[in-house]
This record gives structure tokens, C-alpha cells and sequence, in this order.
């Protein structure tokens, strides 16, 4: 079944691919390996939702209404109750410098969804509630929607034991700049937000099953110009992520394709296959771009403050209830 599911969604990537890349023609350098040269350090600084908003269906949008509905989607993540609690969190949600959105091969885009057509994910309908719950708490409440009782089900990314580059890699709203090493027997891409670093081996079988990693058992390989990673075994209590609303499940499998289209440009493509959660194939896509940057060390740590003061928080909270509650 999973590996049906896979050759579905390469051949709707290929396809969605092939009307754009066919167009220039365009063949990626190799390396010393003759793979497609993917190496060097690539991009992303822009807004971009998950899914079509109700006001914006439409996957294009041409460079002056995208860049006045940038503005808008700048101005809402500001407002979310969730950052209400640090009063310059606001300003840097609502960067002026992320002024505008992806740029896809010459065009605009107004979210990640690419298929289905409508650019919904095919949730569930069980899980199509959760996701509206969800999102409501986060735009009116200022603590995230995860369980208090104890550290063991808090989020690995909470106390950055994990960045962005958990796969699949769906937040793009700050500057978040990969790094691709390629050799004969792996891939290594490294994440600046976290930092999170992936030895990727190129095999067509998962290892034995292992204490699990935040980062998963991923392998990839090479289908024509294009690099895919397949990624099983995440952990559980990261099924949930925010900024944007995505699950992924601990026994869900994350396909993610990673294709040179030009000189400067690296179209990213992902999915999460989970007959549980997801009704059908679906794919989203960003792309990004060259820089002569280097990475630079990303300094949170699994030590910081933040999950003890959650808990001693949470012990308050239940501890004035209690005292509220007292005859």
C-alpha cells in the first residue's frame, strides 16, 4: 500500500515538474559521482500558507495583488494570540522583510498545496476538526495546545531538540537556509534552524528498528534529476505541527522530493502518506533559492528554560484552581 501510494505521488510530481521543467529544458550540472550537482547552501524567505484560504483559491497570483496579500497574511501572523505574551514577538511575526510570497518557478504562490487542485489537504473529517480546533487556540490562547502533566509528551522542537528541519520541512516564514553535502553513500542536509542535521544513506532499505530519532529513519534515491527521501518511524509527540497546522503521525511515511529546476532554484516537494489521517495522495511544494551565506550556528539548546517554566506553570495554574475550588 505505502509503496503504491509513493509511485502515485512521484508521478503527480513528475507530472506537476514536467509541464514547467520542460519548458527550458533544463538539466542540472553533475557531480564527480554523476549524480544532479543539488550541493551548496539554498534559501527560503517568504510567507506561505499551507492550504487555499477562502479568500485566495487561486494558486497564482500575478506580483502586485501577491504582494498585497503577503502584506495581509504579515499582519494576521502577528496577531496571534499564541506570541501575545512577548511584546516584540509581534514585530518580528510580521517581518517587513518577508514582504512577499514563494516564488515557484517564475510565479507566485498563494500556499503550499498543489494537489489536490483545490489546495486542500485531504484530512479526514475527524481530523479536518481537530485542525479547525487547533488553529483557533492558536490564534486565542497564549500556550500552545500540548498536554502539562509531565516532559515526556511536550514537543521535541519546544525545548530545540529539533528545528525546522524535521521532515517534512513545511515552515518557511523565516530565514531557514539548507545546506545539501552529496557523497556516493549518503546525502547530508543540514538545517540552520535548530540546527538539525541528516545523514541520509542511499539504499532502498530502512535499518532495523532503533530507539526512535527526532529527525526519523530516513533513505533516499535518485529517480532521474531528482533526489527522494522517504522518512518513517518520527516521533509521536511531534504528530502535531504548527506554524503551518500539518500532522505527522509516528507511523506515517514523509516523501520528500528535492529537484534542481535552474541555475539558482531547488524545487522542494513533500507529502505525508497516512491512510488514517490523509483520505488521498496529496503534494505541496516551495522552492528555494541559491545564496553565497553560510550557515550560521542557531543557538538553542535542549538546556533552556522554557520547558521547566512550563510545567512549574502548569503546577500553578492547578494548584489556584484548587484553592479557587475550596469551600
Amino acid at each position: 500500500m505505502m509503496r503504491r501510494l509513493g509511485l502515485i505521488l512521484g508521478a503527480i510530481a513528475m507530472a506537476l515538474l514536467g509541464g514547467a521543467a520542460a519548458a527550458d529544458n533544463y538539466r542540472a550540472p553533475r557531480n564527480a559521482l554523476g549524480q544532479p550537482d543539488l550541493q551548496g547552501v539554498w534559501n527560503t524567505h517568504f510567507i506561505l500558507p499551507m492550504e487555499a484560504r477562502p479568500d485566495m483559491p487561486s494558486l497564482t497570483l500575478p506580483e502586485a495583488e501577491a504582494t498585497e496579500f503577503a502584506r495581509k497574511l504579515n499582519v494576521e501572523a502577528g496577531k496571534l494570540a499564541i506570541f501575545a505574551q512577548d511584546p516584540e514577538v509581534a514585530e518580528i511575526r510580521s517581518d517587513p522583510s518577508r514582504s512577499n510570497l514563494a516564488i515557484v518557478r517564475g510565479q507566485r504562490r498563494t500556499r503550499q498545496v498543489v494537489q489536490p487542485a483545490d489546495g486542500m489537504l485531504p484530512l479526514t473529517r475527524g481530523m479536518r476538526g481537530q485542525m479547525r480546533f487547533i488553529e483557533q487556540l492558536l490564534r486565542t490562547q497564549t500556550e500552545p495546545p500540548f498536554p502539562t502533566e509531565g516532559p515526556e509528551l511536550r514537543p521535541n522542537w519546544e525545548r530545540c531538540v529539533v528545528g525546522w528541519g524535521q521532515p517534512p520541512i513545511a515552515s518557511t516564514g523565516d530565514i531557514n537556509p539548507r545546506q545539501i553535502v552529496q557523497t556516493r553513500d549518503v546525502v547530508v542536509i543540514l538545517t540552520e534552524y535548530g540546527p538539525d542535521l541528516r545523514i541520509i544513506p542511499i539504499t532502498d532499505k530502512h535499518g532495523p528498528p532503533l530507539q526512535a530519532s527526532a529527525l526519523g529513519d530516513a533513505i533516499a534515491h535518485w529517480e532521474g534529476e531528482t533526489l527522494v527521501i522517504e522518512t518513517i518511524g518520527l516521533p509521536e509527540k511531534d504528530a502535531l505541527r504548527p506554524f503551518p497546522t500539518l500532522f505527522v503521525p509516528a507511523n506515517a511515511k514523509v516523501i520528500e522530493r528535492y529537484t534542481r529546476v535552474s541555475k539558482t532554484e531547488l524545487l522542494y516537494q513533500y507529502t505525508v502518506v497516512d491512510p488514517t489521517i490523509y483520505t488521498a495522495p496529496w503534494l505541496a511544494e516551495y522552492s528555494l533559492y541559491r545564496t553565497d551565506k553560510p550557515i550560521f550556528e542557531f543557538a538553542c539548546h535542549e538546556g533552556n528554560y522554557s520547558l521547566p517554566n512550563i510545567l512549574a506553570g502548569a503546577r500553578r495554574q492547578e494548584r489556584d484552581k484548587a484553592a479557587a475550588t475550596k469551600p
